[in-house]
């Protein structure tokens, strides 16, 4: 049995350009602008693992998602996909392995061409790897797959229009599994999906996930999803990730202090109502990011040491954490 993790990121990280045109530079005399995506992020996820990615928006959980398979390159930092560099593009960019790296996207709606039927989008990886011989065998697989996603076959002839928000993300899966994957990254897959809905999707993935021994990262904002669907997660603030944690653990648990106020946020019903409430304050402004600990503005346990220096990630039991406070036992 092969034990290496399926995935290994290490300290990868993103800065994008996001200066005036150089004509209005030059005119107004303005410096360029540099926005930090992500700083430093490293975890690994072992192969039939669901790990998810959880913060606020602007956190940059996307950024990392798209980095991972390869839609932009990043500026530092490595990932490896089974014993594969992304960063080597002779090894990346191999028709063997870009099929076995799908992505299931947000908005399933946005995500499939309008134009096309869904048998025809579900066929598009099929054809592009040459995975069956002939077009009748890619019917098959096509019927198949849809009947593996909990749709008729004959749903086949239809466009995405004609289907329920639901249904376009059940597409959706089946065209990331028709390439027979290894590895999905589910980039916030129910949050367009009404609450009744939700459910529905979530169990499918997970069946799928134990009937095909696939290997989702969950990139989320909804911990009810996330409680529900990962065995470990990474905590995300302001480009750096500042927790990881076994799913359990985490919500019984939390160490970071952002962690804590995210699941503070959330409604119990058998807890007092004043222990409800919404997370305090916004992301800073990340064109200028607070000096020291990102949290630090919005944290109570901040000290004169969070202010100026930065915290390392640090063990913590069969947990990992980016915290001055714990480090130093004041929580």
């Amino acid at each position: 049995m092969n034990l290496a993790p399926l995935v290994q990121v290490d300290s990868l990280g993103r800065v994008f350009d996001v200066s005036r045109p150089w004509l209005e530079r030059v005119t107004q005399r303005l410096a360029r602008q540099y926005l930090v995506a992500a700083t430093d992020v490293t975890f690994s996820i072992a192969r039939r693992e669901t790990f998810a990615l959880v913060g606020e928006s602007g956190s940059g959980k996307s950024t990392i998602a798209r980095m991972i398979v390869g839609l932009i390159p990043p500026s530092a930092g490595t990932v490896v996909i089974d014993g594969i560099s992304m960063s080597d593009r002779a090894q990346s960019a191999s028709r063997q392995v870009r099929k076995r790296i799908q992505m299931v996207f947000q908005d399933p709606y946005a995500s499939l061409d309008p134009r096309w039927r869904a048998a025809d989008i579900i066929a598009e990886p099929i054809r592009e790897f040459d995975l069956t011989r002939s077009r009748a065998a890619t019917n098959a697989r096509v019927n198949e797959l849809l009947s593996l996603v909990g749709l008729d076959p004959v749903d086949g002839v239809k466009y995405p229009h004609e289907f329920s928000g639901g249904q376009r993300q059940r597409i959706a899966i089946a065209r990331a599994l028709a390439s027979e994957p290894e590895f999905i990254v589910c980039d916030e897959p129910t949050s367009a999906l009404d609450v009744s809905v939700q459910a529905q999707v979530l169990n499918l993935m997970r069946d799928l996930q134990d009937r095909l021994g696939l290997t989702y990262l969950l990139i989320s904002h909804n911990l009810a999803v996330v409680r529900h669907m990962a065995s470990r997660v990474g905590v995300m603030y302001l480009g750096r990730v500042v927790e990881i944690a076994p799913a359990k653990e985490l919500f019984r648990n939390p160490r970071h202090p952002y962690t804590r106020m995210l699941l503070d946020a959330v409604p119990h019903l058998d807890q007092a109502q004043e222990r409800q409430g919404s997370v305090e304050g916004e992301i800073p402004n990340p064109l200028d990011p607070p000096k020291g600990c990102p949290f630090h503005p919005r944290c109570c346990h901040a000290n004169a040491r969070c202010r100026t220096e930065p915290p390392a990630m640090m063990a913590a039991g069969s947990a990992s954490v980016s915290c001055h406070a714990v480090e130093e036992g004041r929580i």
